[in-house]
């Protein structure tokens, strides 16, 4: 067995200390064992915070340009040198692994487009129908247009 397999099923109990849970993405119509049809994957609406030290302007708007390029579904950002905000639908199961993805996103395509070295600073994921709801109450950010990226 190689190190870092996980070898039983049973949860965070399971594990041996220190050893993370392995994250997986489930395709679009799969289903687990047991899992009722509402269990498939849907829509979520992310909203990333990141912020850090001063950059140049332009190699954070070009990032930020690879970054949408890299992700299909990004959907729009907005920047300043020292801060960034990314908008854009995530395909799940449920909240916590929309949750997730969200969290790697930034380290994960940090060297790939050029991110400036910033943390995470705010998260929100909610699900579609409440991202409508909040639109039609006039109530969260109106939806994304220009789609793209865009000084704050």
């Amino acid at each position: 067995m190689r190190p870092g397999t996980q070898t039983s099923h049973g949860g965070a109990g399971s594990r041996a200390a220190g050893e993370e849970r392995a994250l997986t993405s489930v395709a679009a119509g799969d289903r687990f064992r047991g899992e009722e049809p509402g269990d498939t994957p849907r829509l979520w609406h992310v909203t990333l915070s990141v912020s850090g030290k001063e950059a140049p302007l332009p190699e954070v708007r070009r990032a930020l340009e690879q970054l949408a390029h890299d992700h299909p579904f990004f959907l729009t950002s907005r920047y300043a040198v020292d801060h960034a905000e990314i908008r854009y639908w995530e395909e799940a199961r449920d909240l916590h692994d929309a949750a997730a993805v969200a969290l790697r996103l930034w380290g994960e395509h940090r060297q790939t487009a050029g991110l400036p070295p910033w943390e995470i600073v705010g998260l929100e994921v909610i699900d579609r129908a409440t991202y409508h709801q909040r639109i039609a109450e006039g109530y969260g950010p109106p939806p994304a247009s220009p789609v793209g990226v865009h000084p704050f």
